[in-house]
């Protein structure tokens, strides 16, 4: 039995409840429950059974009793069940409910049947979503804090794919104002051998784009007035730090479906598009020679101004123009992944949203992640070879590779500040967490492959062999898998997928020291092997399937 299999027994056993009321003459209001309502949770002692419900205190109010009574009274119907073993009524009125062990035990057969598929869901189908991430500035190489985003970004389309969202993940090229400017002096002076400009970019990187520049160029650069030279370094070196971004994101493990450039809201009237629609809807004014948006309407602390009394656009006409443009794109929800630098940017965001007319965090909704510090003997890494002045993602890949370095970024909140430990990603211990797990299923594999050479095979199923402690902690464990997936991507929170595979790791590895799935010397197969087989791939399958939302490879051998 399932757990949405048990929630929904739960469920129509707290509507017979209502209805019986409702026949002995007592008004209940309508509860419209539904199967969040009658979620389970997995008891911190297990002592106390598989499953605990606190749904009898829910409606005990409505039902005009108290809520042990209400309990006492779905114990009864829940204990009926074959698939029930005994069910107590504990504290004000939870609910703790026991499966037999062939219930319980089905789920490995479950798991390995259903593969991939477990653990899917179905909280966002028919949804469009565009998630927004890292849109690191074509400047220089991406930052760490760059490099967290493509990892959580990537994990979190995932996970919200698994639950039905149609996503797009979409990169936001900024391609328009003075940090290009000064990009471009900057590699038009290394160019020169002049000094890097006072606002400039350092770095042996703008030295490399300018060289490559001069080689793409058909022409004599040298030849021409200073303008013209800063615009051929501009446009080329520009375009070549696009394209050294996507592939370095690209061997990270990070593709995107939409590379939207700020240049081309300017370009194609979209910014004076949605200056028109909010015009129309009564929030812009004009004053002092510029064009306003009263986004105090909206609780922002002033308004903002949208194009300066110099004609020039504000930062925020490109946001107006590129939200309205997403809209209109069909997505149901925006999802943006910015910097700790931008948290004062959230109030300001939301009140355009609201000036559109939708909804604040949920048309659009932003994230905002701490910053990476990288460690190297306990002491921060402080600077790239090539970067300079920073720390980049080949500086990660360089020194734990793409699944350590994709791993150790997902696994924390990305609200907290991260301390990657390198010398730690760099053992093969069971400190190391990524190999931790990664191990875990090596070993699944390695059980799996071993029983093929001693005979034990799939051939039979008999759920109720698995009574060893172990066990019955391992299959809890696994259950859990689904409400993970369907919790990381309502909170947006990915980093939920690698705790959990953690902790399936121990479960697995404390129930490999205890069962054995290959018969000991001379010993005959049974079906208590074979049903330990099914088990032992079930956990290798939840493993494999957590490691994929993550972006990361479940080896077969290590």
């Amino acid at each position: 039995m399932t757990p949405a299999e048990l929630s929904q027994s739960l469920l129509n056993l707290v509507n017979d409840l209502v209805e019986r009321r409702r026949g002995e003459g007592i008004e209940v209001t309508d509860l419209s429950l539904s199967l969040a309502d009658v979620s389970l949770e997995r008891p911190r002692n297990r002592d106390h059974g598989d499953w605990a419900s606190s749904v009898s205190m829910k409606i005990a109010k409505p039902l005009g009793t108290n809520p042990r009574a209400v309990a006492a009274e779905l114990a009864a119907g829940l204990e009926a069940m074959p698939e029930i073993a005994s069910v107590e009524v504990a504290g004000p009125g939870f609910i703790n409910i026991r499966l037999e062990a062939s219930a319980a035990g089905a789920l490995a057969q479950t798991i390995v049947n259903a593969g991939e598929a477990y653990g899917t869901g179905h909280m966002y189908d028919g949804i469009k979503i565009n998630l927004e991430f890292v849109s690191a500035n074509p400047t220089g190489p991406i930052h760490m804090g760059g490099v967290r985003w493509a990892a959580v970004g990537d994990s979190l389309a995932r996970v919200l794919k698994a639950e039905g969202a149609d996503v797009t993940r979409e990169y936001y090229f900024n391609d328009h104002g003075s940090q290009i400017d000064r990009f471009a002096r900057s590699v038009l002076a290394a160019y020169l051998g002049e000094p890097t400009p006072e606002d400039g970019y350092g770095g042996a990187y703008i030295g490399d784009i300018a060289a490559k520049v001069v080689e793409i160029y058909e022409g004599d650069i040298a030849s021409l007035p200073r303008e013209e030279q800063q615009e051929i370094f501009r446009a080329i070196g520009v375009d070549l730090m696009f394209t050294e971004i996507k592939e370095k994101l690209h061997g990270f493990g990070v593709d995107f479906d939409v590379f939207f450039h700020e240049d081309s809201l300017h370009e194609s009237g979209a910014v004076d598009k949605a200056i028109a629609r909010l015009r129309e809807l009564g929030h812009i004014f004009e004053a002092d020679g510029a064009i306003w948006l009263r986004t105090t309407t909206f609780g922002d602390d002033r308004d903002r101004v949208i194009i300066r009394s110099n004609g020039e656009p504000a930062y925020i006409s490109g946001d107006l123009g590129y939200y309205l443009d997403k809209r209109e794109r069909g997505f149901d929800q925006n999802l943006i992944m910015l910097g700790a630098d931008h948290h004062g940017y959230i109030g300001r965001m939301m009140a355009m949203v609201e000036a559109f007319g939708d909804v604040p965090g949920v048309n659009l909704q932003i994230l905002i992640g701490q910053m990476v510090n990288l460690l190297k003997g306990g002491e921060p890494v402080r600077m790239s070879k090539r970067a300079g002045t920073i720390v980049t993602l080949d500086d990660l890949v360089d020194a734990v590779g793409v699944d350590a370095g994709r791993y150790s970024l997902v696994r924390s909140s990305s609200d907290s500040q991260l301390d990657i430990d390198l010398d730690l990603l760099g053992k093969r211990t069971n400190e190391n967490p990524v190999f931790y797990v990664q191990y875990a299923h090596a070993r699944t594999c390695s059980v799996g492959r071993n029983a093929v050479d001693s005979g034990v095979d799939r051939s039979a199923f008999a759920p109720e062999l698995l009574t060893h402690d172990s066990e019955s902690a391992l299959l809890g464990v696994l259950q859990e898998y689904p409400r993970v997936v369907a919790q990381a991507a309502e909170l947006r929170e990915p980093h939920r997928i690698a705790r959990y595979i953690e902790e399936v790791a121990g479960y697995y590895h404390r129930w490999y020291d205890n069962c054995r799935v290959i018969p000991l010397g001379e010993e005959p197969v049974t079906d208590l092997h074979r049903t330990r087989l099914w088990l032992n791939d079930a956990t290798g399958q939840v493993i494999r399937n957590g490691l994929g939302l993550l972006g990361v490879s479940a080896p077969e051998r290590m």
